[in-house]
């Protein structure tokens, strides 16, 4: 049985314009997203996570706990590129409600495969949750090997891989090849459908904060074998999704919540906020789509 089916969404941290955690925008944030997703990821890197302090994490993580409208699981991101320290983290968070922990590859140092599965059978082996593992090139400059995914998984305490490679070849051959009771997640919104198609279980999304609806309606339909209705849905965001990423995540995303009255666009250094131009993109496209 799939235990991260449908559609997960990597929670924006909304900050105030003074740059601190925005707790009335996060609670608008998941009022909002509940509309239509299966459930939280928290600290994410959508979370903006590089840049909040694990005092800030665990707040994140409690707030989202004791303000969660339909009581959905939760999934916390503790990742990075040094492994005896996310030892640590895991165990110095407060776990307990926590479904699985998150965890992104190692970006920067750029492990082998070897180094990989070491790196996260240390992890698994000291969490007292479930992990899913991460593997997105486009930010670690590294990626982990469909053979790599499925010794992985072989592993009681690792669950499911959100896959953001773009590579379709080594989906099928995850989905191929891994246990039944492992999910495959897309990590990329707009392969989404194709590899629900090529087994996969459902989405970890970086435009369901914004859209819920959108990704429960595309997300279900493909489970169910409706791929006509989840290509339509598929189609409506098609334009939109590049705009996510033009300023990098979760510049866009953030815009588009602040268009639509959820929380502000703010952003933390080294990122800058939407620039106006961008904005003003998202505004016209969310009104061409109905969403304003």
């Amino acid at each position: 049985m799939s235990r991260f089916k449908g559609t997960g969404v990597a929670l924006v941290t909304p900050f105030l314009p003074s740059g601190e955690i925005d707790f009335d925008g996060t609670k608008k944030l998941l009022e909002h997203t509940a509309q239509g997703v299966d459930y939280y990821v928290v600290q994410g890197t959508t979370g903006e996570s590089a840049t909040t302090t694990q005092a800030e994490k665990q707040a994140l993580l409690n707030f989202v706990k004791e303000n969660n409208p339909h009581q959905l699981p939760i999934v916390f991101g503790i990742g990075g590129n040094h492994t005896q320290e996310i030892l640590n983290q895991i165990k110095a968070y407060d776990l307990e409600g926590v479904s699985a922990v998150l965890s992104v590859t190692p970006y920067y140092n750029k492990p082998s495969q070897h180094g990989m599965v070491a790196h996260y059978r240390a992890i698994a082996d000291h969490s007292p949750v479930p992990i899913i593992l991460y593997n997105v090139p486009g930010r670690t400059s590294s990626n982990m090997k469909a053979e790599t995914t499925l010794r992985l998984a072989e592993h009681p305490n690792i669950v499911a891989m959100k896959e953001a490679s773009g590579m379709l070849a080594q989906t099928m051959e995850i989905s191929h090849h891994k246990p039944q009771d492992f999910d495959l997640l897309s990590g990329d919104d707009l392969n989404t459908v194709s590899m629900i198609a090529l087994g996969a279980n459902g989405v970890i999304s970086v435009m369901a904060n914004a859209l819920p609806v959108v990704f429960k309606n595309m997300v279900h339909a493909a489970l169910e074998g409706n791929f006509e209705k989840a290509r339509q849905q598929a189609f409506s965001i098609l334009k939109l999704n590049p705009m996510m990423y033009r300023e990098s995540n979760p510049v866009g995303v953030k815009a588009a919540l602040k268009l639509m009255g959820v929380c502000h666009k703010t952003v933390r250094l080294p990122l800058l906020d939407c620039s106006e131009h961008l904005e003003n993109e998202i505004r016209r496209e969310l009104q061409h789509m109905g969403h304003l």
